[in-house]
């Protein structure tokens, strides 16, 4: 019988996180059983237990992904205002609207996640205080701004960007999806006026 590498496992895992993600955020928690995430990732049922040990356990490790990713993505802008004022404005554009599949995970999931509980909320937490702990950051470093306020700023901003998203993504005419990104990115913009 032949062997797999030694990182074919954690290869595998990351495809399944990866394919889970997507598929999660596009037809939610509840709208996706194991067998359509195991065929995401071109695996069959058998193979679900091998990386996770629930259903539970892989919808943590998603949303542990995603944050870590969104966190890793605002780190990683340049420094200064602009940056993070760019990263405001494509969140609250139409492409990220539409595209729920690659999309912020709490504009997809949050209502789903606040039903979760246990390991899927213990890594929701962990995830966003990582998010809100690096805008906080910028805020304070780009805008001078004091740490509490930097911190309570970098919450209410993404509580902004989020609720606006997910009201966006609930209306279907265009006028009404533009007038809500529009309001959410005026919101946004008073909250990182100094």
């Amino acid at each position: 019988m032949a062997r797999y590498a030694s990182d074919h496992k954690e290869a595998t895992r990351r495809r399944i996180i990866e394919t889970a993600g997507r598929r999660l955020k596009r037809d939610g928690i509840d709208g996706a059983g194991i067998t359509a995430l195991m065929s995401d990732a071109g695996l069959t049922n058998g193979a679900f237990y091998a990386h996770f040990a629930s259903k539970d356990d892989l919808i943590a490790a998603v949303v542990a992904d995603q944050l870590e990713a969104q966190a890793a993505t605002i780190t990683q802008l340049p420094e200064g205002r602009e940056a993070l004022t760019d990263y405001v404005r494509s969140y609250l554009s139409l492409d990220h609207r539409d595209d729920v599949a690659n999309g912020c995970p709490s504009a997809a999931l949050l209502d789903e996640i606040a039903r979760q509980g246990g390991e899927v909320g213990v890594a929701y937490q962990r995830g966003v205080a990582a998010i809100v702990d690096e805008v906080a950051h910028r805020l304070a470093r780009d805008w001078s701004l004091d740490p509490t306020l930097a911190r309570t700023r970098a919450v209410g901003l993404m509580t902004v960007l989020i609720s606006s998203m997910q009201l966006a993504r609930a209306m279907t005419g265009e006028q009404a999806v533009e007038q809500i990104l529009t309001a959410g990115l005026e919101n946004a913009r008073a909250l990182l006026a100094s």
